[in-house]
């Protein structure tokens, strides 16, 4: 058991981990909020806050930034049907050409530079290990939505699915257009 002492309360980790992920798979289901609030029995204000901690924000402008990846041609052009703006993706060779390629300020003003530039978009989609998305959500905010493809370090490319990939990005531009619909 996953306990943690919080004053005098002691709370399972497991039990709320649970109790979140039943309130999110039944709102998928396409329960109202205070359906689910009665069905779990929690106010309907507590899952109208949960959804918006981790609601990724809605708009038009989509970047995906990703390495290593092994299917590098198969996924820039699947993105490029679904209308991602920002495709910035590396195979692990790439990835080190591009390091070894500049000197230590060419290379930290590179860097900048994209995150400046990913800072523009709406959303950004970072394929990486676990470490990279986190630190990308650092940087960037909370409209980093990350795919992980293994835990740091990783040192070889990883296939990244097509379909499940295409899926995430059609789900960030059908909110958007949601959104349209109802303004």
């Amino acid at each position: 058991m996953d306990f943690i002492r919080v004053g005098e309360k002691l709370l399972d980790r497991r039990k709320i981990y649970s109790a979140v992920e039943r309130i999110l798979e039944l709102r998928a289901q396409g329960f109202s909020q205070e359906e689910v609030a009665q069905k779990v029995a929690v106010d309907r204000t507590f899952i109208s806050r949960l959804e918006k901690l981790g609601e990724v924000r809605r708009g038009r402008r989509i970047a995906v930034i990703g390495f290593p990846v092994a299917n590098k041609e198969e996924l820039h052009q699947m993105l490029e049907e679904e209308g991602v703006e920002y495709i910035f993706l590396l195979t692990e060779a790439e990835r080190w050409d591009y390091v070894r390629q500049k000197n230590g300020l060419q290379l930290i003003n590179e860097i900048m530079e994209i995150i400046a530039r990913l800072r523009e978009y709406d959303v950004v989609v970072i394929i990486g290990s676990d470490y990279r998305i986190r630190l990308s959500e650092a940087l960037l905010g909370r409209e980093v939505v990350g795919v992980e493809i293994g835990t740091s370090p990783i040192r070889e490319d990883r296939v990244v699915d097509v379909e499940r990939l295409r899926g995430l990005i059609r789900q960030l531009t059908s909110r958007e257009k949601k959104a349209a619909y109802q303004s």
